[in-house]
Parts: C-alpha cells; structure tokens; sequence
C-alpha cells in the first residue's frame, strides 16, 4: 500500500504507482519516459542569455525506434482523467503521431487522430502495440473516416486555438498519419545509430518518415523545406540509410551545384556509407565502373552539363538512378530552361527529392511547380522557439553618407576621379555603377573592428560585400586596422569570393568549429548559403539584398547554435538597411510567390527612387573632404530584437536599458546608496539585477570598467555620477585613521582584505570563506582568524565598518 493518499501524491508518485505500471507489461521495450522533445527556446534579454524550459513528453510510446506512435501526458489525481489531453494532442502533432492519451492516476483518456473520437479507457486496459499497429493501419486505410475526423477537427476552433496549429498543418499532419500496407516494409527499418551519431529531432523524424512512407506510396517529386542549420544533409542520409537497407532504392545520385556541399556531405553526415559512395569525376577513365560499383553518387551540376554543355550525363543510362536529391533546389534546377533542369528531367525515371531551407517561387522560377507542395516544412521561426537554432540581434547603423547623398564640388573617389554631381543612395556605394568611397569602406571596417574589441575578438564574423573587388577593398581596409592581429596570424582576415583560389582554399578552415582562423571572412555570395558556418556569431550585411530567399540564407550562416563553445546566438550588422525584409510578410512566413525583387550585385540593378531631396543632402559644417575621399561618421546607431515572426521587441542600447530598469528598481541615487548601504550582501544586488537580465559584470568588461566597484559603475550608468577605481577607494580607506583601532594580526588580516577588495571586488571582502584562500595561511584557519577579532560576530562588525570606510563618501 503507498504511504500516501492519491491526492496526496505529486505527478510524480502517480506515474510510479499507477500510469508506469499499468503500461509497462505491454510496451516494455518501446516505451521511453521524460523525452525532451525540444532545447527550449534561447532568450535574449538585456546582456543575458538564458532558455526557457525545454519541452518533455511524460511517455512516448513506439512500433519500433523509428516509428513512436502514441503519447501519454501525466497529471496529479487532483486534475481530472483527460485535464492532460490538449497537451498530448499538441505533442502528438508535433511529432506526427495518431494517439495521445491523458491520465491522472485513475484511467486514461484518449484522442484517436485517425477517427475524431475520444473515450476513456480503464488503467488495465491499456492498448497494446499489436492493437494501436491494427488501428493504425486499419482505421487510415478508410479515407472517409479520417476525411470526417479532419473536418470536425477543424471546425473546432477553440481547439485549433489551445492546439497551436493551422488549417494548413492540420492538413499536412493528417495526410502523414494516414499508412498504407505498402509501407509497412519500410516503417519497420530502423534509423542509423552508433556512437558517432545522434538520434533524429522530432522534426527531423517527421521529415524523414514521410519522405520514406511516401515514396513507398509511389511519390515521384517531393519538397523538403528545413531552415538552415536544422540539418537537411542528416535528414537527407537517414532517408537514404533507410531506403537502401528496405531495398526501396537502390542506386541514389546527390546533386549540388557547389564543391562544398558535396564534400561536407560525404566528409560528415553521409560518412557511415563511406565504402559505397563516390564523387562523380568524367575526367576519370573508370568513372562510370565506379558509379556502377558505388550505391550513392554525389555530383556537381557544372560536372554532369560540362563547360562546354557537352552534357556528360547521358554517358549515364537514364534509368539507371532510382532516386535522385537534390540540394540547394531553390538555386539553379528551379529555373524551368536552366541547363541543370536537363539533368532532372534526363533522370526523370527517378524519385527526386528537393531540399532547400528557402522555396523559390515568381514567374520563372519555381520549386513547387516542378517538385510540388512540400511533403515537410520546418521554418526557422520554430527552430528558435524550439530552441535548436540560435537567436539573434541587429545592430542597424546609418552614415551620414547614405541614401540622400550628395557629392560637394570637386569631391573624389577612392580612383582620384572627380564624383558625378548626384544623388546616390545604399544602391550606389562600391558598386560599379555608382561611387567608391575609401572613408566609406574605413568606416564600415573600423564599426565591425569596434564592435569586435567590445565583444571578442576572435568571433567568426563574415561581410558581405557589393562585389568581388570590393570584399578585397574591405579585407585590406581591416586587415589595417587590426594589424595587431595579423601579426599574430596572417588569416585573421581573408577575402573568400569565387575568384579567389586561396580565399577558397581556407574556407574548410573558416567552417571548422576547431580552427580559429580565419576569423574575418569578406565575401559577395560564396558564403551566403550552403557552407555549414557552425561558429559565426557576426555576420554584416554591406551590400544590398532585395531577395528574401538570398535575405534568409544570409541570416541563416547564423543560426546554428554550438552551446559547449560559447555559441548561442549572433548579431547581424546592417550598414544598407537590408533588415527592413524583417518587416516584410513573406519573412518566414508562407513561399513567396511573385518575387518581385532582383538581386543587388549582378549584372541587372533596380534605380530606386531617392528617397531625400537633394537639397537637404548636404550638411552646413561639414568640413570639405581631402583627395582621399569623402569622410564619413556614424549618425544613427540602434540595437534591435526580433521575435521568431520578424515583429519588433525593442530596440535598445544596453547602457539605457541597464538605466532603466536601475532606476525603475531604486528611483533617485539617495534610494540606491540607502539599499546598498543597508545590504549585508551587496552580492545581492548584483543577484537582482540579474534578474532583471543585467550582467553586469560582463557589461563592465563592455565598458573597459573592470577595475571600478560594482557601486560607482551602478551609479555611473543610472545616475551620471563619476565613478572611482576600486583602488582609489582603497587609497581613500589608508588614508584614514581606520586601522588604528586594531593592531597585530587583526590588522594584518584587514588590510589584506582591503587589498583583495582592490583586486576582485567587495564581494571577496563579503564571503567568510576567503579566510581559507593562501593570503591568510600566515595567520591560521578562518576559525583561528576570527577569534584575533574576539570571535566571528565581532570578526563581521570589523568587516562591514570596513564596507562603510570604503562607501564613506558615497
């Protein structure tokens, strides 16, 4: 008999005594208790990072470890039988899984997807998986059944409310639950594991069992639509492991339209089918051998059309392939008369799979129309709530020679060539057609070296730049000013664009999370998307971007999140007021159609309206500019937060946030030096300011304000007041009469504590146990040190005069 009551007993103590036990016997080893199903979500918030708490199903039950099929949320016995079901159902949605279920220690409640009913079930009744398996694919075997269970689902719009779901997912959530007998075969092979390799994310799961279940059904063309950095390529080898060892498929070509993308792919996650994979190479005379003899071919498009469009493909008999992925689809194949959609349509015969993490739809070009509607999307805005993708902020700086600006007479480029009396804007500066300014570019390099010295040096940071000529115009530009850093390494900063072989050459090194340099990548479009940039935590946009595929793929260089080396989130640095697309609706939201935009930087340009008149261009006082060029200075500077829909938080200097929330928490400067003279632990203000998502350590180190006391940098910031160094303070106290009370050890051991104080801080002063730290060895154990003072109260009376002797003029 338990020892408590049942409505005495926590959640906990329920699952133990009654829900575990009750579906134990039958779903022994396909059961797991306490999964995480997401990281929970990275906060941003003041200087802090923190993460809100991961979501956990109670039980999950499987078919196999492929294949989970049901849900079982718990809830105390105060809590009715189904008070947990919402949540289940939420869950089971999220993972495409057609049962959830509910208990509270009496019964169980349940929710059947495939048929719209709910019952409850007795805690013996529980069913077992040879049942949920006969449902399964009895009951979605009758479309009209589920057809009914979809329409009353959705017609239910409190619950589409409390679910979180829309029309469109629902949809999508119903047609992947649906299973036939022809997948039977392939639901029963199990994922690849070993050591070396993680478990599938729930999304990642979803992704590849509907891939799989509907090419089983027959599906010829299917979409993969994952956010950078949610690992397509895993998702893409799971799918090929699975396919391969059912005997589904059995020879797979994997195109990609960059070099890159295909060696990390057999370099990283495709590794386990090393010995059966080959990189196509027409140049060898046994390449065809090697095809045949090789289960998964990897190839470049530019290799299988030829520089010459000699078509080397057709060497390949066309139905040779039986499945064929393609990588990046938004580039390249989308294009209906492109010469790499020959090469789809060659291999027609094949199962082809596009997987891009940014659709690409307007009049010319289109993913949906060739692949069809994504059989899974996966968006960036749920990889950050779900906190599996890193969050970020924008830092938006105008100069003043921007959109509106006009030219004095006889100023002059970065060539010596007088500049053209107009107007120009961000569409004009360093590109071909407009004006090259080399204070402009000094500028810009000396914002992101500034930023870089606040904030770590050694972040991986890429720039994005107008053109080729003007990423090397910007490597110069910084590699000046921090020679400092060159000199300890020549790659601290490297141009890598598509012409430049030994920019290149280093990019496998830029990628590495082991490597730390490069460190400064300046760019045009190599590394706008495709390359697995794992530690980038700046990325600046100098360079105009209309296109929001191009827009997410930028963004997405930092989305990935490496937590163990300090990655958590990044900062994007917009010089061109690209982040404007934030507020567009297509920012991940639905595919954008129409595309009206042309990409900034290609041989076609937009003459957008000016957007100043000219007249109010030009700035009394500013001084006439020297051959060099034209000088140019920051006049608005602003940090923005974003939530996962693009809307707008805040926009906030960290110093006027910290002021704010001081002086909502202490209103005058009389109130704060009443609390911190009043707490026995000025630890705890620190403590409460962290609370408030302040660190203040980290931003002393901001402010190069390491050696002030938390107290004058407190005042400083909230109340304008000029700080001391802690060890003017501690000068201050010498040159009182305050040691004279207290002679010997005792003084010996004050004056010690002063001098830590100078050091670390009025914490260590604080904190008893720095008795035990090797300064006091000389003097004994801290039992031994307090008793010099006549024992530790008076020990502490002689500590907090010492507090008040270093605050006294406060």
């Amino acid at each position: 008999m338990p020892i408590l009551s049942k409505k005495q007993m926590s959640e906990e103590d329920i699952k133990l005594n009654y829900i575990t036990p009750a579906l134990q016997p039958a779903w022994n080893n396909y059961i797991t208790m306490e999964t995480k199903i997401t990281d929970g979500k990275i906060n941003l918030k003041g200087n802090m990072v923190s993460r809100s708490k991961p979501k956990y199903a109670d039980y999950i039950l499987y078919l196999n470890d492929g294949k989970p099929i049901a849900v079982v949320e718990a809830k105390d016995n105060n809590h009715i039988v189904s008070s947990g079901l919402q949540q289940a159902m939420r869950y089971a949605m999220m993972m495409d899984l057609p049962f959830a279920y509910s208990s509270n220690g009496d019964a169980f409640f349940e929710h059947d997807f495939l048929t719209g009913k709910e019952r409850q079930i007795p805690l013996d009744q529980f069913p077992s998986p040879s049942e949920l398996k006969s449902r399964l694919f009895g009951e979605a075997q009758d479309k009209e059944i589920v057809d009914n269970a979809v329409k009353a689902f959705k017609s239910d719009l409190n619950v589409l409310k409390n679910i979180g779901f829309t029309e469109k997912e629902i949809d999508s959530y119903y047609k992947a639950i649906r299973i036939g007998e022809q997948e039977k075969k392939i639901i029963d092979q199990p994922y690849y594991s070993s050591q070396n390799t993680y478990p599938p994310r729930y999304y990642q799961r979803n992704a590849i069992n509907r891939t799989v279940e509907a090419i089983a059904k027959g599906q010829q063309r299917l979409l993969l639509v994952m956010a950078t950095g949610t690992g397509k390529t895993y998702t893409a080898f799971q799918i090929v492991y699975r396919l391969l060892r059912s005997e589904t498929k059995k020879r797979i070509l994997y195109l990609a339209d960059r070099n890159i993308l295909v060696d990390q792919s057999i370099l990283q996650d495709f590794a386990p089918l090393e010995r059966t994979t080959y990189k196509i190479d027409f140049s060898e005379k046994d390449c065809l051998r090697k095809i045949a003899s090789h289960e998964v071919s990897f190839a470049l498009y530019h290799q299988m059309v030829g520089k010459n469009d000699e078509e080397h493909f057709r060497q390949i008999p066309a139905g040779y392939f039986d499945l064929v992925i393609v990588d990046e689809c938004h580039r390249g194949s989308a294009k209906e008369d492109s010469k790499w959609r020959k090469v789809l349509e060659y291999f027609s015969s094949a199962t082809q799979i596009g997987m891009t993490a940014t659709p690409k739809e307007s009049e010319k070009v289109s993913n949906i129309d060739y692949f069809g509607d994504p059989i899974y999307m996966y968006s960036l805005k749920q990889g950050i709530e779900d906190g599996f993708l890193a969050p970020f902020k924008v830092i938006n700086i105008t100069l003043n020679i921007s959109d509106g600006w006009r030219p004095y007479r006889g100023q002059r480029d970065i060539f010596g060539n007088i500049i053209e009396d107009r107007v120009y804007n961000n569409r004009d500066y360093d590109y071909t057609h407009g004006v090259i300014l080399e204070d402009r570019i000094n500028e810009v390099a000396n914002e992101i070296t500034e930023y870089l010295k606040q904030t770590g040096r050694m972040q991986k940071t890429i720039v994005f730049c107008a053109t080729e000529d003007a990423a090397e115009r910007m490597r110069i530009a910084l590699i000046n000013l921090n020679n400092d850093m060159v000199a300890q390494n020549p790659d601290y900063v490297v141009r890598m664009t598509g012409k430049d072989d030994y920019g290149k050459s280093k990019l496998g090194y830029f990628i590495s999370v082991s490597s730390p340099y490069p460190v400064i990548a300046t760019t045009s479009d190599l590394l706008s998307t495709g390359a697995d940039c794992k530690m980038t935590k700046l990325i600046v946009l100098d360079k105009i971007v209309n296109s929001m595929t191009i827009f997410k793929q930028i963004i997405g260089r930092g989305t990935r999140i490496r937590e163990k080396e300090g990655k958590t989130h990044f900062t994007v640095m917009d010089f061109r007021g690209v982040t404007r697309l934030f507020a567009d609706p297509d920012w991940d939201g639905p595919i954008e159609q129409n595309d009206k935009f042309t990409h900034a930087g290609t041989e076609t340009h937009e003459k957008s309206p000016y957007s100043h008149d000219p007249n109010d261009a030009i700035e009394v006082g500013t001084p006439i500019v020297d051959k060099d060029g034209c000088r140019v200075r920051v006049i608005n500077k602003t940090v923005s937060v974003y939530d996962t829909n693009g809307q707008l938080l805040r926009q906030e200097d960290i110093i006027d946030y910290t002021r704010t929330n001081i002086k909502g928490e202490y209103a005058s400067l009389s109130d704060f030096i009443r609390k911190w003279k009043s707490s026995d632990k000025k630890e705890e203000i620190r403590k409460a300011l962290a609370d408030m998502s302040i660190d203040l350590e980290a931003l002393k180190k901001d402010q190069n304000m390491m050696d002030v006391d938390d107290f004058d940098f407190i005042c400083y910031v909230a109340y304008g007041q000029k700080p001391l160094t802690r060890k003017e303070r501690a000068n201050n106290v010498k040159k009182r009469d305050f040691f004279s009370k207290y002679s010997g050890d005792a003084r010996a051991v004050l004056e010690i504590l002063l001098d830590r104080y100078m050091n670390q801080g009025i914490t260590e002063v604080e904190d008893i146990k720095v008795l035990s730290l090797a300064d006091f060895a000389n003097y004994g154990k801290p039992a031994k040190i307090v008793k010099l003072f006549g024992g530790k109260t008076k020990y502490e009376t002689a500590v907090r005069e010492l507090e008040e002797m270093i605050y006294d003029e406060a």
